[in-house]
């Protein structure tokens, strides 16, 4: 597991280091600033463990720009009840009291190990969950018709929306449907890729292509060869790399980081953006020509608050699962919980259900699930 400690006191910093390079399953590597971690952490990192209270920015803010990329465990010598809630309010998977025993932060990162390993294994994940489309919403069936469609040809689909509506899901659904179903599905999200690693990682690296390319690398492109390539937030896409990806959609051939020898592939392209990519064009941010080839067939995915009547058919699929995986025992929602959900607009959307329904679930003390087991009053609404 790769650990990124985030502390400005060089003796904390230089202790942890040393205290946790006894554990052979830890890689560790430290940084002295928010700053310098939020320039460095690249998609290897795991787990960030950070003090809050530090020069220039400090660990909330850090959170805040890591923007839900990386687990987060926190760790102060200043505590407050307020500081607190408001770590775990940004996600933050433990809050240590310095001093602690070296032993207390072990047992905190396997703990979040065990959790990711639990998540993975079980798959109660966002797009797991909302795979089988749960509801039946006239704008659902609407959204799915133009996907089925679509589904059958090798076509360049630009799905569009609101984050978290969904838009990965209908990516699965359409190469599930389609005849590259039993071919690799490989998706890659660009706000979650740092600039300088995304060409690396769609079109892979020779040996010695720079400092640490010790070994050849195949890229995303050929790992997806035969199969679906879908890139979640293309509006994010560096202006500098889209001739390249535009060459590759064209030409049906990529070359590695390094490489001379063209490789060809045979990749059908899903793309989904919650940006206005019309915006971009008119600010010379996207080419004009990229967007045509990648917009072949647009489906836009409404937003949840105009598919009110999938909100409790979600909520209830989500709350069964969760229960199961945490051995919950059976729950449900007072018609106060559901009459609650009904009437907020979400504008995190389908992901911003699952969250306050596993968060309900969880903390809820008893079998059924009340209005204020949902934390929604003061939530932003619109």
């Amino acid at each position: 597991m790769n650990v990124a400690i985030v502390e400005d006191d060089i003796n904390m910093r230089k202790s942890l280091e040393i205290a946790l390079s006894d554990y052979d399953e830890l890689n560790v590597k430290c940084y002295k600033s928010a700053t310098e971690a939020l320039k460095k952490l690249d998609s290897t990192t795991d787990l960030i463990v950070t003090d809050i209270n530090m020069p220039g920015l400090d660990g909330i803010e850090f959170i805040k720009e890591l923007n839900g990329k990386f687990d987060v465990i926190i760790m102060t010598g200043n505590a407050t009840l307020n500081r607190a809630i408001e770590s775990v309010r940004l996600g933050v998977k433990d809050f240590l009291t310095k001093p602690f025993d070296v032993n207390t932060l072990y047992e905190a990162i396997k703990r979040v190990q065990k959790e990711r390993e639990k998540i993975s294994t079980k798959q109660i994940k966002i797009s797991n969950i909302k795979s089988d489309f749960v509801g039946d919403s006239e704008a659902l069936k609407r959204a799915k018709n133009i996907a089925l469609k679509a589904a059958v040809t090798d076509a360049s689909v630009m799905i569009m929306g609101e984050s978290g509506v969904g838009k990965e899901v209908f990516a699965n659904f359409i190469h599930k449907n389609s005849k590259r179903k039993d071919k690799p599905f490989i998706a890659i999200n660009m706000a979650a890729i740092p600039e300088n690693l995304i060409e690396s990682e769609l079109f892979g690296f020779e040996k010695g292509a720079f400092t640490d390319a010790t070994t050849q690398k195949a890229g995303l492109f050929e790992l997806a060869n035969g199969g679906t390539l879908f890139l979640d937030e293309i509006g994010e896409m560096p202006i500098n790399l889209q001739p390249k990806l535009l060459r590759a959609i064209q030409e049906r051939e990529i070359s590695r980081l390094g490489g001379t020898k063209p490789i060809k592939i045979d990749v059908r392209i899903l793309c989904a953006t919650n940006a206005n990519l019309d915006e971009l064009i008119k600010n010379a941010k996207f080419r004009e020509d990229l967007f045509y080839r990648l917009n072949t067939i647009p489906l836009l995915i409404p937003p949840l608050r105009e598919r009110k009547d999938e909100i409790e058919a979600i909520a209830n699929a989500v709350l069964k699962k969760v229960c199961d995986e945490y051995e919950l025992g059976e729950k449900s929602f007072s018609d106060e919980a559901i009459s609650e959900l009904l009437g907020y607009s979400y504008p995190g959307n389908i992901r911003e259900l699952i969250s306050i329904t596993q968060r309900a679930a969880i903390l809820s003390e008893g079998a059924k699930i009340t209005a204020d087991d949902l934390f929604l009053q003061g939530r932003k609404s619109r």
